[in-house]
């Protein structure tokens, strides 16, 4: 197996190294950055990666999300918030472990064998898809769900609020599906995944010898779209300069591709989603809020997960049932104290998390019961609270530092003075 350890501190880096290098059946490679990993590493000598978070230039966050999920991701670290962690869920991660001088290697080399063992079983089953679609008709649901149909059969634009994971991608098909729109095509693109020049021209398109490298003419996304629906997701990280391109396109109902002159004409449906606090970034001017209004028409707030405890072993039940089937699994069945765990856990990932908490048991269990203990929650749950502790700990050191002045604070830790007056109170250090 092929790990690759990515971190700027070299008693870290070199400890790992020397510790998993005993294990002939691993074969380790390390860098001291993230851009040099990058360049490095690739499908033929990278199975696991072993990363840090606050690295230089390139932090673990931003250098998992550069690789797209392409390969499992284990995050060591000295110091992450409960966001981090979720940011990490979302890109698929599979475990966090905190730095420390005394780190738990016989725990680490665990969480690489349950890796490789699950990424064996993947790979010997032929590749489908896992139907991985959620039902909407949860007791919570319900009001979201009519007030989403009533919006479907009417082209306003549709604002879709709510914690990553809680499945702002699946209303967003389920009101293209219920509109007059349905048979033409539905397009989801990520704001977040794609630099500002890439992303430019994915929607808008670009004209032949706009560029270096523009050999020939594009169709963007938008006209791609046409008489369809167009989903942006993380709309509140589009960068600012396309917002103004964006709001154009809304109101006049028509784009211009990149070197481009000619105006052209578009019939497109916005349903558009964001887990940020886009009051707080339209404050801080880095989203416009014309653009705002302009997305909001109809706004619908979708609760987290653990606010809808009563989907929980449902859509449990529906997805082992899909992964057992893909995988060759056989019959497989929730205990009774997994359903109990299922039930208590935090939930911090939403349904993303729970989603691939149950393909990861499903595929381990060895028999046709699953446990708790095949969960791996407990350990989890730990492992959040311990970020948590931790951002109390970190913040509350910096306060104090600075004489409990929080301008000062915010400048030391490179935090947004609003983001930290937030965290100030909700880890009860004010």
């Amino acid at each position: 197996m092929n790990i690759v350890i990515v971190d700027d501190d070299i008693n870290m880096r070199k400890s790992l190294e020397m510790s998993l290098s005993k294990y002939s059946e691993f074969k380790i490679k390390s860098y001291k950055n993230a851009k040099d990993a990058l360049k490095g590493i690739d499908e033929n000598n990278c199975d696991l990666i072993i990363t840090d978070i606050n690295m230089p230039d390139i932090n673990g966050i931003e250098f998992l999300r550069k690789l797209d999920g392409k390969y499992e991701a284990i995050i060591i670290t000295g110091y992450a918030s409960l966001g981090v962690a979720v940011d990490a869920l979302r890109l698929g991660v599979k475990d966090f472990f905190i730095k420390t001088a005394e780190l738990d290697i016989d725990l680490l080399v665990m969480a690489i064998k349950r890796s490789q063992k699950e990424r064996k079983i993947k790979s010997k089953t032929q590749v489908t898809k896992i139907n991985n679609d959620i039902n909407l008709d949860g007791e919570n649901l319900i009001s979201i769900k009519n007030i989403a149909l009533k919006s479907a059969k009417s082209d306003a634009n549709i604002l879709l609020l709510g914690e990553s994971g809680v499945g702002k991608e699946v209303f967003a098909k389920f009101i293209h599906n219920n509109s007059n729109r349905s048979e033409s095509p539905f397009i989801a693109i990520n704001m977040a995944a794609l630099p500002e020049n890439l992303l430019e021209s994915e929607l808008f398109g670009y004209e032949k010898g706009a560029f270096t490298d523009a050999s020939q003419s594009k169709i963007g996304l938008f006209e791609l779209a046409n008489k369809g629906s167009i989903f942006l997701d993380e709309i509140a990280e589009m960068p600012l300069p396309l917002q103004a391109k964006l709001l154009r396109a809304i109101q006049e109902k028509e784009i211009t591709r990149l070197g481009g002159t000619k105006s052209i004409k578009i019939d497109v449906r916005f349903i558009s989603a964001t887990n940020a606090n886009i009051y707080e970034k339209i404050e801080n001017n880095t989203f416009r809020e014309d653009l705002f209004y302009r997305l909001q028409t109809i706004p619908l707030k979708i609760p987290p997960l653990r606010e809808r405890r009563d989907e929980i072993i449902s859509i449990s039940n529906k997805y082992l049932r899909e992964v057992a089937k893909v995988y060759n699994c056989g019959k497989k069945e929730l205990s009774s104290e997994a359903i109990e765990t299922l039930l208590s856990y935090r939930w911090p990932g939403n349904i993303r998390e729970l989603l691939s908490i149950i393909e990861r048991a499903t595929i381990l269990s060895e028999g046709e019961i699953i446990t708790k203990e095949d969960l791996f929650l407990e350990s989890r749950d730990k492992k959040v609270s311990k970020f948590e502790q931790l951002e109390k700990e970190y913040i509350n050191e910096a306060y104090l530092a600075n004489n409990r002045n929080i301008e000062q604070t915010a400048n030391i830790l490179g935090m947004n003075i609003d983001v930290l007056k937030y965290k100030l109170t909700k880890l009860k250090i004010l």
